[in-house]
């Protein structure tokens, strides 16, 4: 063991730094969700008053399980709203995105509320955030194209091309320019 290092401050202990990020006796919270799924139906795309895109389009995650007592194959069903706010994964959403599309996506979960004919409503969405959100084409695109970089400079959209090609034995379907496009950097 060497000398200890003199850096000029007064020797204190040794304070452990973990992942969980306390002030004045707070901890930080986490909001945190991470899907994978089909979509259902095509995204439906809105533009706010300012010209702004927003996709919105549902994913369903299916658990599957064999019943203990029965041997039965059972499977349960869950369906996720997704909104997307941030104008370029909204675009990447519109172009790329279709009923059956298989998806990752990243974001955290938001509750809105509203009224209608007197009664409250509440409606619970997955929304990727504007510089950590993801939404990853698991599929292969129609037509082989992907993402370009400038249409996923907020947040990051992947095709399945980007880890390697998924399908065993098939040539990638790949357009003719894509050695040529670099990667965007991921803002994560």
């Amino acid at each position: 063991m060497g000398q200890p290092r003199h850096t000029g401050k007064p020797a204190t202990p040794h304070r452990h730094r973990s992942r969980h990020h306390h002030s004045k006796g707070l901890t930080v919270m986490v909001n945190k969700v991470i899907l994978v799924g089909n979509v259902g139906k095509d995204p439906v795309m809105h533009t706010t008053g300012d010209g702004r895109k927003i996709a919105r389009f549902s994913i369903a995650t299916s658990e599957r399980w064999r019943d203990k007592d029965t041997g039965e194959r059972k499977e349960k069903t869950e369906w996720h709203n997704i909104v997307v706010f941030n104008e370029n994964l909204a675009k990447v959403v519109e172009q790329y995105v279709k009923r059956g599309s298989k998806l990752y996506v990243e974001g955290s979960m938001a509750t809105r509320k509203y009224e209608k004919d007197g009664v409250t409503h509440y409606n619970t969405e997955v929304v990727p955030s504007a510089y950590r959100g993801e939404i990853t084409l698991l599929d292969k695109s129609e037509g082989g194209g992907r993402p370009t970089p400038d249409e996923s400079d907020y947040g990051t959209t992947r095709s399945r091309d980007d880890y390697g090609n998924g399908s065993r034995g098939k040539p990638s379907a790949r357009n003719d320019m894509d050695d040529e496009i670099p990667f965007a950097p991921e803002f994560r």
